[in-house]
């Protein structure tokens, strides 16, 4: 572990649990943080583990997942720059609820969270931004199970893809984040079935060549992740 740099700060400043804080209340949280770097495949913790610190993820891709009875990997998120891994956890100092594993090269800030309890004793102002960061992480939770009940994995796929694009109408050429198996584990997809779906979004201009993605218009996936047909054939939304 290491002193943060000032933009390892910078990033974790801009946190959504932080949100609606003073600056000055945020660097007081940020006093004790220090950095601790991740290669691919180590755990942050596990499921089970008690709750000792937060932690904020300043660069690289991590996963959480738990254990299923038949022991698989039941992916339930995958974070990035800037956001921060569950919190509630470290303000009840209570046991973790799934397992957090880089899945990439990984710079994480963690703080105490014996001295982010000391923080909100002091500054209640604190505890409601993190309850609302709470809030919103289960608004997300629920989106995503309704995603899973309501649209198909074409979809699901096709609004991935369509969140990597920049800005504009394409095309573009973009790169998966992480591992094809990864994806589908994290769209509640089978690999074959991640597979086929590539495969048939090379009808509206979608082309994957390993890790690269060539979009020729974002419109195209937008529409097809809504379920709007527009300029898309109804054929390409059927399930094999």
């Amino acid at each position: 572990m290491v002193a943060p740099a000032l933009e390892d700060l910078r990033i974790a400043s801009h946190v959504a649990v932080f949100d609606g804080l003073k600056p000055d209340v945020i660097n007081c949280l940020l006093a004790p943080a220090t950095v601790l770097t991740l290669k691919h495949g180590d755990c942050l913790y596990r499921q089970g583990d008690l709750a000792a610190s937060l932690y904020i993820v300043i660069a690289g891709w991590m996963k959480l997942y738990r254990i299923t009875l038949s022991g698989d990997e039941a992916i339930i998120h995958v974070l990035t720059k800037g956001e921060s891994l569950p919190e509630a956890a470290a303000l009840t100092r209570a046991r973790y609820a799934a397992t957090a594993e880089a899945i990439s090269k990984v710079r994480i800030l963690q703080i105490p969270a014996d001295y982010l309890v000391r923080c909100i004793r002091e500054t209640p102002d604190i505890a409601i931004a993190m309850i609302a960061s709470s809030s919103r992480r289960t608004q997300r939770l629920v989106q995503e199970i309704e995603h899973l009940k309501a649209q198909t994995g074409l979809q699901r796929v096709a609004e991935f893809l369509a969140s990597l694009c920049p800005p504009g109408a394409g095309p573009h050429t973009i790169t998966l984040p992480y591992h094809k198996t990864l994806i589908a584990g994290h769209l509640g997809l089978k690999p074959e079935s991640l597979s086929r779906a590539f495969a048939k979004l090379r009808s509206i201009g979608v082309n994957i060549h390993d890790s690269k993605v060539i979009v020729r218009e974002v419109a195209k996936l937008k529409c097809l992740a809504t379920a709007e047909r527009v300029a898309v054939s109804p054929a390409l939304t059927q399930e094999h």
